[in-house]
């Protein structure tokens, strides 16, 4: 007897996503390809919202701080096995990464977190802690106002006896709406996933 897989609705999933904008695995075939976004919209000759809402995103990206020693790398250097999801939109989105030698994934995360990207706020709850055991990966956010759904989504993923650090930053274009939700549900904060 072979066994049926179940298949789930696309609208159900997207509607998961849109009301978490947690992480999801967007990259199970192990490629490191960057996660494909859910409300940018593309065009041949961007507008200039798209060109503002970019220009935000990558200064966002430049002015990202990491942990002394982290080197900047052109690509991942791990699988990091989840993408960040972006329900409102459209947006623009840029990445980088990073490796960090000889630093655990907590002292990362909370590095990041103590250390304010541009003028942005952290949506961590709470400091990293490995009292319950060993930390493999973390999340840190940072959005520009209480209740924003863009910014930068720091993921800190354990390389051997270092780390990988995954930037997603993305910004809104000024035409940038959410999906209604049902009432009484809200939208998590990125990073929170």
């Amino acid at each position: 007897m072979q066994p049926r897989l179940l298949a789930v609705p696309g609208a159900l999933l997207l509607a998961f996503v849109a009301l978490t904008g947690c992480a999801t695995d967007a990259d199970p075939a192990g490629t490191d390809a960057d996660p494909a976004p859910i409300a940018t919209s593309e065009s041949p000759t961007p507008s200039a919202g798209e060109a503002a809402a970019l220009a935000q995103a990558q200064a966002w990206l430049d002015a990202a701080k990491l942990p002394p020693r982290a080197v900047r790398l052109e690509k991942s250097p791990i699988r990091f096995g989840a993408g960040t999801a972006w329900p409102c939109g459209p947006y623009k989105d840029v990445v980088g990464f990073w490796m960090v030698p000889g630093m655990t994934v907590v002292d990362a995360a909370n590095w990041l977190a103590q250390n304010p990207t541009a003028d942005l706020i952290t949506t961590l709850p709470a400091p990293v802690s490995d009292e319950w055991g060993p930390v493999d990966s973390a999340t840190v956010g940072y959005i520009p106002t209480v209740g924003a759904q863009e910014g930068v989504v720091y993921t800190v993923k354990k390389m051997d006896a270092d780390v990988a650090i995954r930037a997603v930053v993305a910004a809104q274009t000024d035409t940038a709406t959410c999906p209604p939700l049902p009432d009484g549900s809200m939208y998590g904060a990125p990073g929170q996933g």
